[in-house]
């Protein structure tokens, strides 16, 4: 059984008043977690998805960010997705805020150092968004999608795309090809 650690938890609120730097850090259930920089392949794949949804996205009221914005998942956590999709929030009252807790699609670029997490306790926490309607995970080393999509208020389906496939985001009315994820031009 874990212990409790000897100090107060933070709050999301806390976390986000911090200046770490050029350090990057999650706030995962009241307790800082440190953050590595992800590799080349990861920025290059988060990067693909952010520029192909950020254009496919022109004209509606919804915008991709990449893991520069913060989702507030709970009251004592904060998470930087590598790619999320927030709808009606790109106005200029929200030009100063940190984070947003209502993302749409989530995108996690899977590593090995964060796969465990991302599959497990991330998966867990953004499913319990109301506002979360994808979530999907790429896998770098095989070019393979998870895909977790919200069937009702408590469902869930889960597809898998062994093959390369055509991404379809219904409730952005959009679609992503595995070239546009995964180009390396």
């Amino acid at each position: 059984m874990a212990t409790q650690p000897d100090y107060p938890l933070l709050t999301a609120a806390e976390f986000l008043q911090i200046d770490f730097g050029d350090r990057r850090a999650e706030l995962d259930n009241g307790v800082i977690r440190m953050m590595a920089g992800g590799t080349a392949r990861h920025a290059d794949v988060q990067l693909n998805v952010a520029a192909a949804l950020r254009s496919k996205l022109r004209g509606t009221d919804c915008r991709s960010y990449i893991s520069d914005m913060a989702t507030r998942t709970r009251d004592y956590s904060i998470r930087y997705p590598d790619v999320t999709i927030y709808c009606g929030r790109n106005g200029p009252a929200n030009d100063d805020l940190k984070a947003f807790d209502d993302p749409r699609v989530i995108f996690e670029v899977l590593s090995a150092g964060t796969a465990r997490t991302d599959l497990r306790v991330k998966l867990e926490e953004y499913k319990e968004l109301a506002s979360v309607d994808t979530i999907v995970f790429v896998d770098i080393a095989t070019e393979r999608l998870r895909v977790v999509q919200r069937t009702g208020p408590n469902g869930w389906s889960e597809l898998i795309h062994q093959e390369p496939a055509v991404l379809a985001l219904p409730s952005l009315g959009v679609e992503l090809t595995h070239e546009e994820i995964f180009t390396r031009d």
